[in-house]
């Protein structure tokens, strides 16, 4: 049960801290709005996660056997 309320904390700390870099540090990047740079920030993050969780379950699969 603590360890649930203790990673509960850390993703919330890291979700507060990742939305305060993007609010006060997006301003300072120069990325000009198109299409493609819109798709990329859409696409990218369930790419990165499929990809992790792809290797994780290579590792599963490879220390079973």
């Amino acid at each position: 049960m603590n360890n649930k309320i203790i990673f509960i904390i850390k993703v919330l700390i890291l979700s507060a801290g990742v939305s305060l870099l993007i609010k006060y540090g997006g301003p300072y990047l120069s990325v000009p709005s198109t299409d493609i740079n819109a798709l990329i920030a859409v696409l990218m993050p369930p790419i990165f996660i499929g990809i992790l969780l792809g290797w994780r379950l290579l590792q599963q699969v490879e220390n079973v056997e």
